[in-house]
Order: structure tokens, then sequence, then C-alpha cells
């Protein structure tokens, strides 16, 4: 059988190549004469530019100083095709750039990621496709705002500190931002509002380090900046559209300045071929982390069975645990935590895990000897 591979990241374990890289030495051990072919993917978050760089060999990857979540230095990389910049919002704003500890949305900032496409534009681009995804922040996109030359003020007219929370306070927008009318693309690995349930906030609040009390904190404050920056920037409604709640609230700071949402997972499977290589193949296998509710709202796994289903192929969920056990699109899900029995084996060697979880599949599926 040929086998195609194409996992996204395992968040905070393996990076996408590591994880199809694990996938396909499991698979191998139960059934060697299969072919494997193995094509990380990214939806957004982290290893986006990386995907790319390997999918267009012209591009340059370029490094910039910029700044962590927390005003530290840090160096970020982002890649330049012709008049084309991809930058990845991971690098700057990133929840692994932090600690456990240092975890805290309400004082996180996008400020990075505004100093690496000011970079740039700088330098001539005159596109700018930002990957948003595994950010620590939910300033709504305000930090990335003041460094490309805007000030949001508090009713004294100062400007605001930095982080989710100050945004409360907002009560005016001015400035001119220093874009040069470049054209923003946000790769998204959500659909979210800014809003709601389903929201920057509440959907991924949590996982950044906000407690039970700051979730309506930060709703609120999301909210009055949206009421601000929709009055004094435009256009209304902006709040509401899908992909605004991406990383914290970034996808509207990218409405805000005139530019439009694109599925990251469609950006890059396209970038990658994954149409030709799913057409080529028996069996596809992708696999994410987490796989849950969150992963049908855009994210890359999703893409992926679509992109199967679409040519009549089946499609396999290995993940690190899940909270699906099935999909239209998939024919089955499996997750490291159900083989080992528990999260803290998975995470313990999850590569390791991975690679038994492979083998297992790989011993029932149709045509193996044990099946």
């Amino acid at each position: 059988m040929r086998i195609l591979i194409a996992p996204d990241k395992f968040a905070g374990t393996m990076t996408a190549a590591e994880a199809a890289s694990a996938i396909a030495d499991g698979w191998r051990r139960a059934r060697g004469a299969d072919t494997a072919a193995e094509l990380p993917l990214a939806d957004g978050g982290p290893g986006f530019i990386d995907v790319l760089e390997a999918a267009i060999p012209t591009a340059a990857r370029r490094t910039v100083d910029a700044c962590d979540p927390l005003g530290r230095p840090v160096k970020a990389d982002y890649l330049r095709e012709g008049g084309t910049a991809y930058v990845e919002s991971a690098a700057t704003c990133g929840l692994h750039l932090l600690t456990a500890a240092e975890r805290d949305p309400r004082r996180t900032t996008t400020y990075g990621l505004g100093q690496v496409i000011g970079a740039a534009i700088e330098t001539g681009a005159r596109r700018v496709v930002v990957g948003l995804g595994g950010s620590a922040t939910n300033d709504a996109g305000t930090g990335m705002l003041t460094a490309l030359g805007y000030t949001c003020r508090d009713l004294a007219g100062s400007a605001l500190p930095y982080g989710g929370a100050a945004l409360a306070a907002c009560t005016s927008i001015d400035g001119l931002p220093r874009t040069r009318g470049v054209e923003f693309v946000a790769a998204t690995d959500v659909d979210s509002p800014l809003l709601g349930p389903h929201g920057a906030t509440y959907m991924f609040g949590p996982q950044k380090g906000a407690g039970k009390s700051d979730l309506p904190l930060l709703e609120a404050a999301l909210a009055n900046f949206a009421e601000i920056a929709e009055r004094d920037l435009g256009p209304v409604g902006a709040s509401g559209w899908p992909g605004a709640g991406a990383a914290g609230g970034l996808g509207l700071a990218f409405f805000l300045l005139g530019g439009r949402r694109a599925s990251g997972a469609k950006l890059t499977c396209e970038a990658v071929g994954l149409d030709a290589a799913v057409a080529a193949s028996d069996l596809v296998i992708t696999g994410e982390g987490s796989f849950d509710a969150q992963s049908l709202r855009g994210k890359l796994a999703a893409e992926v069975a679509s992109a199967a289903a679409a040519h009549g192929k089946p499609c396999l969920v290995l993940a690190g645990k899940s909270d699906l056990d099935e999909h239209p699109d998939l024919a089955g899900v499996h997750s490291v935590t159900e083989l080992l029995g528990s999260v803290e084996k998975a995470m313990k060697a999850p590569a390791e895990g991975l690679r038994a979880l492979a083998e297992s599949v790989a011993r029932t599926w149709p045509g193996s000897e044990e099946s």
C-alpha cells in the first residue's frame, strides 16, 4: 500500500516533521512492504514557515530582532519570496516562548509581531501573509497595531499599557499605520469570531493561562475594544467575522488593517501539493496533539480529511489525545492516550508513544497479517 502521512505538529512535544517520522517508523514496524510518504503540514501555527520554506524553493529566510509576549528580546524569522513575506505569529507571540508560570493573557502582547511585519514592509514586501495560531496573547492584536503606528488611548488620552486586560480602558484609537498600502492575509487555524463561547477568550483563554475569574474580564475588555475600533477604524461588524478571534483576536486586527482571512490549512496544503499526494496514495494518515471540537473549526486534520474524502481515500487520525471518536470523513480516530492508558504516560515519551500507536493501527488495518 501507498501511505501518505500528513500530520500537523503535536503542540509542545513534536514538530510536524518529527510526528510524521514517528508515524512512518511505527507503520513500517508492522508493514514493511508498504511505502510511506511523509508530508509535514501546518495550519498557521508553529511550523508555518518551515512547511512553506520546504514547499517554495525560491523563498529566502530572514531574521529580525523583536520581542516575545512579555517584551523580552527574541530572534524571529520570516520568509520572503518576491514581493510576498510569510510571517509566523508564534515566532514572537507563541505560547511556547513562555513557561507555565509566565502565561497570563491579561498582560502578554503582540508587539513583537508588529516589529517583524514592519521590518518586512520596510524591505519592500507588498503582500504579507501571517500565520495565526499557537499564541500566548489575548490583546486583539493591539500590540501589533501599536508597533505599526496606531495608539490606543484611555479617557485621559494616555496610551494604554500592553495586554488584554488594558483594553477595558480603551476610549479612542488614533495614529497613522506604517503599512505602505500592503495587502494583508491572515492565515488562521480557526474560524472563531472575536467574542462569545467560541471566541478568543472563552475558547482559547484557559490554555493561555487565563483563570476562571479572568475570562469575563478579558471578554469585556475585548468587547470594549471592538466597539471603539469599529467606530474609529472600521469596518463595523468585523468582530463577528469568522477568524476575528484567531490568535487572541489578531484576526480582528488584520481586518482593521483592511486585510482578509484565508484558511492557514488550505494555504499550506495548496503550497505543498497535498491534493496530488492524496490522489497518489491508498491511505492517508493525519494527526495532531489534541483532536477535539476545535479541530473541526478550520484546523489541519479536518482539511486533510476533507481532501482524502474528495478522492475517495480512507483517512485516519493519530492523535496524542482525542475527545472525538469519529468524523464523517474519517475511517478511524486513534490516540496515544487511549493506547497507553493515561495522558501522563503519553507525554513521557511522545515520539515513541506515537510510533507504538502507528504500529498498533497498522497491524489491524485491512490487508495486514493480523487484520
